[in-house]
């Protein structure tokens, strides 16, 4: 049986318990939507390092924006992050297989763009479908109408200089035989095996005369003036020990499809 003392006791505390909870009231914290409390809670700290005065640290000079192509400019003067080849050169100067040979790709980026093939404006005289040989600036013409051209970056050799003036283009040779004259195998006998009496050199990518060849003629004359293919992609846009007119193979194949018999050359 339970203690009647100590249930009067534990309803008396129930009672006390109720009575205060009732007389309590819960009141929101309104400061914290203060506006001026907020901003002194959430002030940004600052690190001020003793004996240093803020206001009389100079300040950096303020450098001007640099511009695009001054960024991590290189040897090649390209800019890191863009694209340093062309995917239009990439598909001219690709590896070609033609007739059992193979023309290896062209390191057309290794090669200044000024002698790449590309269309540019040209004012000439001469008719559509001339071809006009640039000899103090290296470059090959190919005249279009309005005022166009295709432009292609040509070689140099000593017979490259040796003549000037207007001729034609009297016949084409694709993987042209190459028969050194008989004063450059005096020059050089070493050429003896392949000289003009011997057959010449095997048509072929390592030819000098490359894939194709274009043949000047002046008055129904050989002026012994060629415009050919090389291998030698590095002597373009220069002067070379020998040969005449040099243009990348992939070049002179196009220039070859694009020319027919009978064009008018004018060298200069």
């Amino acid at each position: 049986m339970a203690d009647p003392f100590f249930l009067s006791r534990l309803m008396l505390v129930s009672t006390v318990s109720c009575l205060a909870l009732s007389s309590c009231s819960i009141i929101p914290d309104t400061g914290a939507t203060d506006p001026d409390r907020f901003a002194q809670e959430t002030a940004p700290v600052f690190y001020r390092p003793e004996g240093i005065d803020p206001e009389k640290v100079k300040r950096l000079p303020v450098q001007p924006v640099p511009q695009v192509r001054d960024l991590y400019q290189t040897q090649f003067h390209q800019t890191y992050g863009l694209p340093v080849s062309s995917p239009v050169h990439q598909a001219m100067y690709a590896q070609q297989h033609e007739d059992d040979f193979t023309l290896p790709a062209v390191p057309y980026t290794r090669i200044d763009p000024r002698f790449l093939r590309q269309e540019v404006s040209y004012q000439s005289p001469e008719r559509p479908g001339t071809i006009v040989v640039d000899t103090r600036n290296y470059f090959l013409y190919l005249i279009e109408p309005n005022g166009k051209a295709m432009r292609y970056g040509v070689g140099l050799g000593r017979e490259g200089y040796a003549w000037s003036g207007r001729g034609s283009v009297q016949w084409k040779q694709k993987w042209p035989r190459w028969t050194p004259p008989a004063e450059m195998v005096a020059r050089e006998p070493d050429m003896r095996p392949i000289s003009a009496e011997r057959g010449g050199m095997n048509p072929g990518p390592t030819n000098p005369l490359g894939a194709r060849a274009l043949y000047i003629y002046n008055n129904g004359k050989d002026t012994l003036y060629r415009v050919h293919g090389t291998p030698d992609w590095q002597s373009i846009g220069k002067a070379t020990s020998s040969g005449c007119v040099r243009m990348l193979n992939q070049d002179v194949i196009d220039l070859y499809n694009r020319v027919p018999a009978h064009s008018q050359i004018v060298v200069m």
